[in-house]
Order: structure tokens, then C-alpha cells, then sequence
């Protein structure tokens, strides 16, 4: 008989599919589990699946006294309380560098999209606009891509495939992370030292308590007017606040946005920039993605239902 997992984020019922032909698995759909289920239902779960930003309260935990695994979809665990789950002896295992390549891949579609301002040259040509010759100040020329500095914040998996790419538009790459790495870019010790010096932030660090709001008014103004950033981390990152405002008020040209302080985000004042790029979380979202960090649960859920180590347990405290 298929042991039980519970799955405590909601998830389209497409990419638990393969994991469901392994396992019982027990869909919370993202509600508190103890309302979908009974007590003696959640009693011998000992392992859940969930996205990684998503918390989980002591009181959720206290309603599976079995837990011993927590298995993050994805390569974010940062709704993760390593205190709480240490103290219950709980392993925790996420999808490391499965959707590496498809979040690089966007974040350099973002970074193309808000320097060549092209949501509003699409907008030109299907308003009749460009067939009018009606001037529009969001047609003037851009700066180009060949020649500009990139900064990089975090250097984990997904910051070097994104440097990678960067530097092959030819463009002059650094960086910024805790410590000093092995790659072929220019180190800085601080994110305002990175943010002075580059044109374009990329920013690529794992959330966190050390890394809120890290990115507010004084990071955006050493940017500079003709400075963009893109976000596909987490959007604790950036005070959205902030970001609004130097959009607004032309403190830095545009953003390239994948992640937000709240999630779904809804039309707000963030939404009716013209020079802001948005889509809804998709960076990890590919075909190939899903596959491979399907494959990387099944083999943490195999590995601890085994009585084995995590072949992908989470590094607790770790940060690029």
C-alpha cells in the first residue's frame, strides 16, 4: 500500500500526476489541513509536499505529529522555520537547479523586454499608433545591450546561468553575494558598491530575514534614471514601495518583474507602468522544469520513506 503524503500547497493537479502514481496523496489544495482532513486522517502523515515560499505555522505541524519530511516543489524553502523544524526533528528537502535554466532564461527575456521597452512598441503598433506616425516619447531610442554593466545579485545556480547569459550579449558582468565565488566576474563586497556600479541589477538571491527589503529607495538610487532591474527571487526583496516610486518618478528607466510582495499581485499602481514588465511567477514554469523537479521529490520521498538521507536536503541557513 503507497504511503501517505500530504500536499499542503495548492498545486494544479497536473504536476502532482507522477508523484500521485508513487504515493496516497492527501491534497490540503492550500487550505489549513485540519480542515480537510480529520485528525486520525493526518495522524500517520510523515512526509508533505509544498512550495517553498509558502509558511508553515507550528499549529499546522502540531496536526501531523508523524511529520518527518517537508519536500519543497521548486528550489525555494524560504517559508521554511528551520528553528521550529529542528526542535521536531524534521528533514527538509527541496528541487535544487531544477529550473535553473528556465529562470535564467526569463530573467534575461525580462531584462530584453524592459530595455527595449517592447510591451510599448507592441502597444504602438497594435493602437494604430505607428501606422498614424503619432509621436510617442516610449519610441525613443533605448541604450543597447552590447557594452552594459550587469550586476548580479546572488551567485547560486540560477545568478551564474544568468551571468553566463549576460555575458554572452557581451556585456561587462559582477556581481555581489555573501562571499567571494570561482567565477569569471568582477566581485563586490557590498550590493550598494554593485548597484552604483552597474546599469542593469539582476537580482537572483534567496529570500530571507538578512535579505527584506534589502533593495529600497537608497539601492534604487544608486541605480540611477537610466538603470533597470529585474526580479525573479522573491519579491520580499524589493520594497515594492519603493520600487513604484522611483518607476513614477523616473529615478531608474524600468523593471522587469516575475515575483511580488504578494502573490497573486493585483492591478495596482505597479500594474499601469508603462515602463514596468510583469508576469505572474512562470520562471520555473516549463515543461522540463516541472519534470525535473518532479523527478527531485520523488527521489526525496523515496529516499526518506527508505530510511536514507535526502538525496537534495536543504542546506539551513544557506544564502548567495
Amino acid at each position: 500500500m503507497p504511503e501517505p503524503v500530504l500536499i499542503y500547497s495548492r498545486f494544479p493537479k497536473a504536476q502532482m500526476v507522477r508523484i500521485g502514481e508513487r504515493y496516497d496523496l492527501l491534497d490540503a489544495a492550500g487550505k489549513p489541513p485540519i480542515e480537510t482532513f480529520s485528525a486520525e486522517q493526518l495522524k500517520p502523515i510523515r512526509a508533505l509536499i509544498t512550495a517553498g515560499s509558502q509558511q508553515i505555522p507550528p499549529v499546522i505541524l502540531d496536526t501531523m505529529p508523524s511529520l518527518g519530511a517537508i519536500v519543497c516543489y521548486g528550489t525555494g524553502y524560504d517559508g521554511i522555520d528551520f528553528a521550529e523544524i529542528r526542535k521536531r526533528g524534521i528533514v527538509v528537502g527541496n528541487s535544487p537547479g531544477a529550473n535553473a535554466a528556465a529562470v535564467a532564461d526569463l530573467a534575461m527575456t525580462l531584462m530584453l523586454a524592459a530595455t527595449r521597452r517592447l510591451l510599448p512598441a507592441s502597444d504602438y503598433v497594435r493602437s494604430g499608433d505607428w501606422a498614424g506616425s503619432k509621436p510617442s516619447p516610449m519610441m525613443r531610442p533605448p541604450h543597447a545591450i552590447t557594452g552594459r554593466k550587469v550586476g548580479v545579485y546572488g551567485i547560486g545556480e540560477i545568478g551564474r546561468k544568468i551571468a553566463a547569459r549576460c555575458a554572452a550579449f557581451e556585456t561587462e558582468v559582477g556581481y555581489h553575494s555573501r562571499s567571494k565565488h570561482d567565477v569569471p566576474y568582477q566581485y563586490f563586497p557590498t550590493l550598494g558598491a554593485l548597484a552604483e556600479w552597474c546599469d542593469i541589477l539582476m537580482v537572483a538571491v534567496r529570500a530571507g530575514a538578512d535579505t527584506q527589503h534589502i533593495i529600497g529607495a537608497d539601492i534604487l538610487k544608486k541605480l540611477g534614471a537610466g538603470g533597470v532591474i529585474v526580479n525573479i527571487s522573491r519579491g520580499s526583496v524589493i520594497d515594492q514601495v519603493a520600487l513604484v516610486s522611483a518607476l513614477e518618478n523616473s529615478a531608474i528607466a524600468g523593471a522587469g518583474l516575475d515575483v511580488y510582495e504578494k502573490e497573486p499581485h493585483a492591478p495596482d499602481a505597479l500594474t499601469k507602468l508603462p515602463n514596468a514588465v510583469l508576469t505572474p511567477h512562470i520562471g520555473g514554469h516549463t515543461v522540463e522544469s516541472h519534470v525535473a523537479m518532479q523527478d527531485c521529490v520523488i527521489a526525496n520521498l523515496d529516499a526518506f520513506f527508505a530510511r536514507k538521507p535526502l538525496p537534495y536536503p536543504v542546506e539551513q541557513g544557506a544564502r548567495v
